[in-house]
């Protein structure tokens, strides 16, 4: 029922709503696995069900979030903003890693929000104006969508970057500054 509502995004923004792609994914996440478990336990009623609203919300998906001008999934539906939560298209199995949607759309999201070896989770501006520190996970995502892309070298030498911005008790903060020498957050 929400998966076409306006809400704030897996990054709480205050004061703004639109109706965001990461967010219609884990509802049509969601319903594919509810069919798939369906089937799996032989409730072919329920299976159908479930998978009639996933390609129902699949489809709305592809049509509203697809931006043609760019060639890209964008952050919102009939928008054009980036945030990293695109990376998570292949591990939900939205899409695979070698879709050439998911191929244009890797390819404006690393130079569009990545900072070096860093990774923002969007690049415009919330509440607190535009972003000073990157958001550790969305690299951490960064490397798994270079991996399961086939670039797993490259996904190899970022993962150790990242690594070697460990505290000495071997962690690592929620942020972290975009010249990599500050941990910030959680």
């Amino acid at each position: 029922e929400l998966h076409a509502k306006p809400d704030a995004s897996l990054w709480e923004f205050r004061g703004r709503e639109a109706v965001h792609t990461y967010s219609s994914v884990m509802c049509w996440a969601a319903c594919d696995r509810l069919g798939n478990a369906a089937a799996k336990l032989g409730l072919t009623d329920r299976a159908v069900e479930w998978n009639a609203r996933a390609a129902t919300i699949r489809a709305t998906i592809e049509r509203r979030a697809w931006n043609h001008t760019e060639g890209r999934f964008a952050a919102t539906f009939e928008g054009d903003e980036l945030d990293a939560s695109r990376l998570q298209l292949v591990d939900v199995r939205f899409v695979s890693p070698e879709d050439p949607r998911m191929q244009a759309t890797m390819a404006a999201v690393a130079p569009g929000l990545r900072r070096g070896p860093y990774m923002l989770r969007y690049a415009i501006p919330d509440d607190f104006g535009l972003p000073k520190t990157a958001f550790n996970f969305c690299t951490f995502w960064l490397i798994e969508a270079m991996h399961l892309s086939g670039r797993t070298g490259e996904a190899r030498e970022l993962f150790e970057e990242i690594l070697g911005r460990r505290t000495a008790a071997g962690l690592l903060s929620e942020d972290i500054t975009l010249d990599g020498h500050e941990l910030w957050g959680n």
